[in-house]
């Protein structure tokens, strides 16, 4: 071949090539940046329609954290009889019947604040445990005298729960 005729091919060639390569980019970026707006429309779409329930679902947690207060909870929860374990063990149900109640909520809040809540559920049984063993309870009104006079000098397991719920809300926003 006569090197005038290579020279021709490859001076139509060449431009082509760079040509279908710059639109191939140009359609590339184009299609990747019309699927991100696709998906943060959708996304945008799917968070108004979940906000509510996820709300819901920290007010919920919310209403737990209140109810599993030992100070409430000792208020709210009038034993049955004199029998401090008898008390102890009817306290703890109760706790345990309210968690089983809002345990679906788990799937609209985070990780981290279900462990949070879990560890403040677990944390106050443990409290009320731990006040049962001791030598100067003697009856269930003694226990409950107990748990209430140990929050005075520092926060239930419930009220730093409730602190990392209203967090986690305000992050919502």
């Amino acid at each position: 071949m006569d090197s005038t005729i290579i020279t021709n091919i490859l001076a139509y060639t060449i431009p082509s090539i760079i040509t279908g390569a710059v639109a191939y980019f140009l359609f590339d970026s184009h299609f990747k940046d019309q699927q991100n707006t696709r998906r943060w429309m959708l996304q945008k779409d799917n968070q108004a329609a979940t906000l509510p329930l996820r709300l819901q679902a920290y007010e919920r947690m919310t209403l737990f954290m209140e109810r599993i207060n030992p100070s409430q909870l000792m208020v709210r929860v009038t034993p049955i009889s004199d029998d401090k374990n008898e008390y102890q063990n009817y306290v703890v149900a109760q706790i345990e019947q309210e968690f089983e109640h809002n345990l679906s909520q788990q799937i609209y809040i985070s990780e981290e604040c279900w462990s949070i809540i879990l560890a403040a559920k677990n944390a106050t049984i443990q409290m009320i445990r731990l006040a049962t063993k001791k030598d100067s309870v003697t009856n269930a009104d003694a226990l409950r005298e107990e748990i209430l006079t140990s929050l005075f000098d520092k926060t239930s397991p419930s009220g730093a729960a409730l602190s990392f719920i209203k967090n986690e809300v305000n992050q919502l926003w």
